[in-house]
């Protein structure tokens, strides 16, 4: 099938390594409003961003993962929370984020920059939130590392449809 969505879809890439160019405010807006077109229980769109490009503080946020090599590596940082005050139902609202952190990459790939979803430094949230100053009521999700990618030589499979499919009735 030709289309644009699936061709993003299959040619996106978990992306690590980045150059040094710089990424326009106005392509991290789009990206951001790619986010906040995903779908949500109610439409309550409970999702809130903060986007990091401050070398000191991507620094701090560096110290809080593994993958610090990565955020210090990032030209931009889009932290992805949902807001308490503004969830309806936890299981749905966890899901928009997911659809909301997807919409992300794909606007990344469609712009052709490189992004990586980071989850491992959600066991520092309040750390977290700390560094960027927002209150507990503000609950970490992801934070998405992005880039001009230093190379696309990523490679990946994915189990056989057969593997994963259940039924068909």
């Amino acid at each position: 099938m030709d289309s644009p969505v699936l061709e993003a879809i299959y040619k996106r890439r978990s992306i690590r390594e980045f150059t040094s160019a710089q990424i326009s405010t106005e392509k991290l807006h789009e990206i951001v409003r790619a986010g906040i077109w995903a779908p949500s229980g109610l439409n309550n769109q409970p999702w809130r961003f903060v986007i990091i490009q401050k070398p000191d503080i991507k620094e701090e946020l560096a110290q809080q993962t593994h993958y610090g090599h990565i955020v210090s590596g990032a030209n931009a940082l889009i932290a992805v929370y949902l807001s308490k005050d503004d969830m309806y139902d936890a299981v749905k609202d966890h899901q928009s984020a997911g659809a909301c952190i997807q919409n992300i990459l794909l606007a990344a790939e469609a712009l052709e920059l490189g992004a990586v979803w980071l989850g491992q430094i959600l066991k520092n949230k309040a750390e977290v939130n700390r560094i960027l100053g927002l209150a507990d009521n503000f609950d970490l999700m992801a934070v998405v590392a992005l880039g001009h990618p230093l190379h696309r030589n990523q490679k990946s499979r994915r189990k056989d449809m057969s593997e994963l499919l259940l039924k068909q009735l």
